[in-house]
């Protein structure tokens, strides 16, 4: 009995220890000033932060059936940062599909999800998780 009430009192500390964690912490720097509009006149395709749409071969990705109700053609990968275009084959059968590619946020060998549509267009088996090649064709 002493041990079980030992064991909820120290749960018991540990979930209060969560809850005022950020009293200890440092203030956070005050705000800088906002820029000039000098710096805000950088053109837009100087913009290093937006990352371009891949291009090339980028390599080998199962592919699970994405949202069936979504139309089109398309890829949700990891193997890309940013939208854009491209190609991806079906090695069992040397089918290939233009698509749509969207970036997912995941691992790179976390696998993609394919829509509907390029499942059909592949031959690929809707049941199935193929290993299909992504090829980035640019914007």
């Amino acid at each position: 009995m002493t041990r079980s009430l030992t064991l909820i009192a120290t749960l018991a500390l540990l979930g209060a220890c969560a809850q005022v964690e950020g009293i200890f912490q440092p203030a956070p720097e005050p705000a800088t000033e906002a820029p000039s509009a000098a710096s805000e006149t950088v053109p837009e395709d100087e913009d290093a932060e937006t990352p371009a749409p891949a291009t090339g071969d980028l390599g080998l990705t199962v592919a699970s059936l994405g949202t069936a109700t979504e139309p089109g053609l398309w890829l949700k990968t990891p193997l890309v940062d940013a939208p854009g275009r491209g190609r991806v084959t079906y090695p069992v059968n040397g089918k290939t599909v233009e698509v749509d590619l969207i970036p997912l946020d995941a691992p790179r060998g976390a696998g993609s999800r394919l829509s509907l549509a390029g499942f059909q267009a592949l031959g690929a088996p809707l049941t199935g998780l193929p290993e299909v090649r992504v090829t980035g064709l640019g914007g």
